[in-house]
């Protein structure tokens, strides 16, 4: 019984792990849709931030890459 639980948690995670790398680009993608128009400060840095979500996550750190996105979305409202 618990080794079905395990492998149970096992496949769970194994199957969120990647969905979860995969929101980067999509975030990123929002941001860049966000600021293709504006000229201001906020969308320049906007994008810098993007570009640098974008490495983060091409080095495999998704969760700061996320986070940045997230952070840069929520000022750009």
């Amino acid at each position: 019984m618990k080794m079905r639980i395990v492998v149970a948690a096992l496949a769970l995670v194994a199957v969120a792990s990647p969905a979860v790398a995969f929101q980067c680009p999509k975030l990123i993608k929002q941001i860049n849709d966000k600021t293709a128009n504006r000229l201001d400060a906020t969308s320049y840095d906007a994008r810098t931030a993007a570009a640098e979500a974008s490495k983060l996550h091409v080095a495999g750190r998704h969760a700061e890459s996320e986070k940045m996105a997230q952070d840069t979305i929520a000022k750009l409202k």
